[in-house]
């Protein structure tokens, strides 16, 4: 394992801004860059630095014991905001801009931008880029590969991770400032993966991202790991989620968590009046399936996402 300084700049207020990288395999030049793995983007993205931290103990283990196959390469980028993690912000402290709405970067433009540009420039050209992102909302979700439909993502490739689902969702104008979309766009087959975590670090899940990535790895011929085979993998499209809405604000009560198959008109939720406790709407789902998401927040308000629901996935 080699240690590597990604990026750095100056800063008048704190000590210089690292982001530092691993990699794994054969130190010569000219080697095969396999697989970046790349973690927290986010000041709230602990989930995803602990399972980078994970994937960096376990690759040691495997480096150590000659289970790289080859001239391949694998590096592992933890963290690429730590600025903000460690003052509590969720984006960047001085501009609150998203290092994932920078990329491909600019070398010459500002902070975030600057940075994207040179993280970029390290982690193209690798065959394999997988991200661990958060998801756009907060709440309980199944673990998943996501990727927009670029015309270059491969879903065959995706379900080798053998997480449950595999899901595609069209362009949307932010996309294109992604890791991944870039990556893909650069010839890099890029996915993100999505834990069913955030703000707090869930032990098993992690267990399940870090097996994942080396399952990935090892399918492709670039470790040699004995492991389980996982899911096979339920591709879907963001158009097989139907959002079922809360009608009213207030305390939000669930009768469901993920994964649990629900019926036509089934009771997922109540929603509470706050000051006189007396129910406000029923939230009934609005399809036959398999809930995908579920709030997890003590209030919602109207005419927010309470619950979304991958629909007849089981007929």
């Amino acid at each position: 394992m080699k240690k590597e300084i990604i990026y750095s700049s100056g800063n008048y207020l704190r000590d210089e801004f690292k982001i530092e990288g691993y990699l794994f395999g054969k130190q010569s030049e000219g080697l095969e860059p396999a697989a970046c793995i790349v973690g927290a983007m986010r000041g709230n993205e602990y989930q995803q630095l602990y399972i980078c931290s994970q994937l960096v103990k376990r690759l040691k283990e495997l480096e150590n014991s000659g289970a790289i196959v080859g001239d391949n390469q694998i590096l592992v980028i933890p963290c690429v905001n730590n600025f903000s993690m460690n003052v509590g912000m969720k984006y960047w402290v001085s501009d609150n801009s998203d290092i994932n709405r920078q990329f491909p970067g600019n070398f010459d433009g500002e902070p975030t931008s600057r940075l994207a540009a040179h993280l970029f420039e390290r982690v193209k050209g690798f065959r394999y880029g997988i991200h661990f992102a958060s998801f756009f909302r907060s709440g309980d979700f199944v673990p998943h590969v996501r990727m927009p439909a670029t015309g270059k993502e491969s879903t065959s490739l995706a379900s080798l991770f053998g997480l449950p689902y595999v899901l595609t969702s069209k362009q949307r104008n932010f996309d294109k400032k992604t890791l991944t979309y870039n990556w893909q766009i650069n010839g890099t087959d890029a996915f993100s993966v999505y834990s069913g975590e955030t703000d707090n670090i869930d032990v098993n899940l992690a267990r399940k991202a870090v097996s994942a990535v080396l399952r990935f790895l090892t399918r492709m011929g670039i470790l040699k790991y004995n492991c389980h085979n996982g899911y096979i993998a339920s591709i879907i499209e963001e158009e097989d989620l139907v959002s079922v809405k809360a009608s009213a604000p207030g305390f939000l009560r669930r009768f469901v968590t993920i994964n649990e198959e629900v019926n036509r008109g089934q009771l997922l939720g109540e929603v509470i009046n706050p000051y006189n406790g007396e129910i406000l709407s029923e939230i009934r789902s609005t399809a036959d399936g398999i809930i995908f998401y579920a709030e997890d927040q003590p209030t919602i308000l109207e005419n927010a996402s309470a619950f979304q629901v991958i629909k007849k996935l089981h007929e």
